[in-house]
């Protein structure tokens, strides 16, 4: 939980991107698919490795109330989680997406934080519609996954419900 001034940021979900190692974009194809995903979103921390490989950024969705964190993860760890999944998911998916998720290698996390305002600032508040509006909307995430799984030709999944994002 990651505090900001009279808010904090507090997990509320973990996407993933699954993709082959070889589709694994640049930190400048990611910086231009999360910016044409919403103009409104702020990147914070975009990294890369030396040759300018993408590894991780945090966004900002202020009108959201929302945070993203998202991570490459790569190698034998993600190939064997995602045939753990794909044997979980098994009935539930296609044929291309069961032979996508078992070849796998390479998986974007991307995580959701919800802005939520301490309690002695929600104290501020007289009138309950303004803290009321102040709500999480999660449509920033689903339209930055959605474009990372665009970007990488991969398969967005949310892990916990066991569903293919489409």
């Amino acid at each position: 939980m990651n505090t900001l001034n009279d808010e904090q940021l507090e997990w509320r979900d973990t996407y993933f991107v699954l993709f082959n190692e070889a589709d694994r974009p640049t930190v400048t194809q990611v910086e231009a698919a999360i910016t044409e995903a919403s103009r409104q979103l702020k990147l914070q921390n975009l990294e890369g490795d030396e040759d300018g490989m993408f590894e991780s950024v945090f966004v900002e969705a202020p009108q959201d109330n929302a945070a993203l964190e998202v991570n490459f993860e790569h190698g034998e760890a993600v190939s064997g989680q995602s045939v753990e999944l794909a044997k979980q998911m098994k009935g539930d998916l296609s044929a291309k997406h069961l032979q996508l998720m078992l070849k796998a290698d390479a998986r974007l996390d991307i995580m959701m934080f919800e802005r939520v305002r301490n309690s002695y600032a929600a104290d501020q508040f007289d009138d309950e519609d303004d803290w009321e509006s102040n709500s999480l909307d999660p449509s920033s995430l689903l339209n930055v996954v959605t474009a990372l799984a665009k970007l990488t030709r991969g398969l967005p999944i949310d892990p916990a419900s066991g569903t293919v994002l489409t």
